[in-house]
């Protein structure tokens, strides 16, 4: 099969510090072009949209999009009613609806569409799996903390209204637990911490269960200073299990288990490639539905205003 012909859309950091590496390494791809209103790749044709790449570039085969997800719908219909492949950052969408339309859309022009979750593909998380799939599972605490004004300065998208707040982070945690837990969560109970000139969550406390009566609470939070936290505890009857910093460790009982290089974004380019070969989509939603969930059921708290 001749490499897949791809294109870019939004070059900003996650894209020139993932993306491009991940793509450079793989012999499925080439990148022959990409559209932002700011950035610009070296050595490609770049465009300041997408109506102006695909109407300039037809043999594009596939697109990434990777702008935030309050304008990813307008994108992802233009670029699949074009006839291109389409690869959605994370969160796939800024509603469930949007996304499903998406996937209706590809379905009925034979094309893929991949949701990804970059966080499924950190190093531990499938050992992580493995390993509870063959204990009881007592109960599980999700400690995610980050600060924000570290990995986001000054990015007005992340507190509007479709931008998700301390979910943008707090996504790769529920992308972590959809995956790897045996059976399916719901909500039973939340908290979202609002300040007081933003439109979207800064901290965030989470009751789950399933239908055994699991035990699992969650705690995000973007006011974290020092060491970032993003760990998964999980008790149980074969031990203390500790998936840590983002899936890239994990251990049982205080012992270290499993701890190898992060390959996340290499992963996921090479999911799309397998599933554009394969004549498929892979759109799992369960992480968006949990936050969707949480925002219908949770109780809002108002906070001070926050300043970056």
């Amino acid at each position: 099969m001749a490499p897949i012909n791809l294109a870019i859309v939004g070059v900003g950091k996650i894209v020139r510090d993932q993306h491009l590496p991940a793509v450079a390494k793989n012999g499925d791809y080439t990148l022959i072009a990409a559209a932002s209103r700011h950035g610009v790749v070296d050595g490609i044709d770049n465009f300041k949209s997408i109506d102006e790449m695909l109407a300039a570039v037809p043999a594009i085969d596939a697109v990434s999009l990777c702008m935030p997800p309050q304008y990813r719908y307008e994108a992802a219909e233009k670029a699949l009613s074009a006839g291109k492949h389409v690869f959605l950052e994370k969160p796939p969408g800024a509603t469930l609806s949007e996304v499903a339309d998406l996937e209706a859309l590809a379905a009925s022009k034979g094309l893929s569409l991949f949701a990804s979750w970059h966080s499924r593909y950190a190093p531990a998380v499938e050992a992580a799996k493995s390993f509870l799939a063959g204990t009881t599972i007592r109960s599980m605490q999700v400690i995610w903390k980050e600060d924000v004004r570290h990995w986001h300065p000054n990015q007005d998208w992340i507190w509007q209204a479709g931008g998700l707040g301390v979910f943008d982070p707090g996504i790769n945690a529920l992308s972590i637990v959809t995956h790897i837990l045996p059976r399916p969560v719901f909500i039973t109970e939340a908290t979202l911490e609002f300040p007081d000139n933003r439109d979207a969550p800064i901290a965030a406390a989470i009751t789950f269960t399933d239908a055994k009566g699991l035990d699992l609470k969650a705690a995000f939070d973007w006011r974290q200073t020092g060491k970032q936290s993003w760990d998964i505890v999980a008790q149980t009857e074969a031990g203390e299990m500790v998936l840590s910093e983002g899936g890239a460790k994990l251990s049982i009982d205080g012992k270290l288990v499993h701890d190898e290089p992060e390959q996340e974004y290499p992963m996921l380019y090479k999911r799309f490639a397998e599933i554009i070969k394969a004549g498929r989509s892979d759109v799992d939603l369960a992480p968006l539905r949990h936050v969707a969930d949480a925002f219908m059921l949770g109780r809002r708290k108002f906070v001070d205003a926050f300043h970056d």
